[in-house]
């Protein structure tokens, strides 16, 4: 019986080294497709590159066979999440992200078909994906304990996989269910900011300056961060959608209308997604501050920019912000603006239509997760338990 396919993936080339031990050739990551090799050009440190030279590479060179009714036994996974990647991804909200986790999941799944995807084989994912660090840290040059993949992180690929398999069933490509185990499901966050934690992380922001050669200069590295920590104070919008968003209609991004105040969030070229990019109307006291930034060149042709480019991810900028005001450092970017904005609605007594509009989100979904966070929560029961009968 022949040996089956590993299907696509990435294969660090060992360096080459001649008999007396010197260095002829550095590793470098390979794409191995069959017998096919193509050289990424990436060194062992460069996996990011070398995963995105792959992604280019499925996405434009490789065709997944498409054949209709096959059996799971004869269909690869890596083929399957090849297809979802092609048809699917690119009307993703952040198609970049959901590529990063096809990536991760070929890794794992590489010569496995359908068949395999058991039980025990999904929670053998999760294992390995949590011994694992993510590759943004860099705890040889932060000195900070690497971040390990969590289970939550491992659950959030496997359920990308689950949709891929899904897909690919409904087009008529395979007949059998095939069933993705998840973890369980984490709590969600009971994590907000209070005002005095936002004063303190916007000042920190804004006075920060960079040390260079022990003495501090006149750059300051994370007052860009500013109008990104306003901006989902006041609007609760998502990390991602604020710093995509243009100052002026721009294909393929959201953008604000500052003249008459709306803040139109989904991407122009772009259909409706579940994130529900509904368009807002600004606070006054957001749109005064906007209005600032343009009229002083703070800000030209991107809400969150550095050296008039746009800021694509604020991650790294943000936990460093947080660490140097002292802060719990599990205020990450969406705790920060979305978090933070829903539970302020809630406490100041904001209408649950009204705020769930202002937010993108369901009724349903905004009283599940910070309805106990209204003022009126529980209220009239609370009431009546203490009352007497009349």
């Amino acid at each position: 019986m022949p040996r089956p396919s590993k299907g696509v993936h990435l294969w660090l080339k060992p360096e080459e080294r001649d008999k007396a031990g010197k260095l002829r050739k550095r590793s470098v990551w390979l794409i191995c497709d069959g017998p096919r090799r193509v050289v990424t050009g990436c060194a062992e440190g460069e996996r990011g590159k070398a995963e995105e030279r792959l992604g280019e590479y499925i996405r434009e060179k490789y065709q997944p066979g498409r054949e209709r009714d096959g059996r799971a036994a004869e269909i690869l996974v890596t083929d399957v999440l090849a297809i979802y990647q092609q048809d699917v991804v690119p009307n993703h909200a952040r198609p970049g992200k959901t590529i990063e986790r096809i990536l991760q999941l070929a890794e794992f799944w590489a010569g496995k078909s359908l068949d395999d995807v058991k039980g025990a084989s999904c929670r053998a994912y999760v294992e390995w994906r949590c011994a694992m660090q993510w590759k943004s840290a860099k705890p040889e040059t932060s000195n900070n304990p690497p971040r390990m993949v969590s289970p939550q992180g491992a659950r959030r690929e496997l359920e990308d996989m689950r949709a891929a398999i899904n897909y690919h069933r409904k087009e008529g490509y395979h007949r059998e269910i095939v069933e993705v185990t998840l973890p369980p499901k984490g709590a969600s966050r009971e994590l907000w900011l209070t005002r005095g934690d936002m004063a303190k992380l916007l000042w920190t922001c804004w006075k920060t300056r960079e040390i260079q050669k022990g003495e501090k200069t006149e750059k300051f590295p994370l007052r860009h961060l500013v109008p990104f920590i306003i901006a989902g104070r006041y609007t609760g919008t998502r990390p991602g959608a604020i710093c995509d968003a243009a100052l002026r209609p721009t294909i393929g991004h959201g953008h604000i209308d500052v003249e008459n105040g709306v803040w139109y969030r989904r991407k122009i070229g772009r259909r409706e997604t579940k994130k529900r990019q509904t368009p807002v109307r600004l606070p006054a006291r957001f749109l005064a501050h906007l209005r600032r930034w343009v009229a002083s060149g703070r800000v030209t042709k991107w809400l969150v920019e550095h050296g008039g480019r746009n800021v694509a991810e604020v991650n790294k900028g943000i936990a460093r912000a947080v660490h140097l005001a002292g802060l719990d450092p599990a205020y990450v970017p969406h705790v920060i603006t979305r978090h933070t904005c829903a539970t302020w609605l809630m406490q100041n007594g904001a209408d649950l239509w009204d705020a769930a509009d202002f937010l993108g989100m369901t009724v349903k979904q905004l009283e599940e997760t910070y309805g106990h966070h209204h003022i009126d929560h529980q209220k009239s029961a609370a009431s009546a338990i203490s009352g007497r009968r009349a």
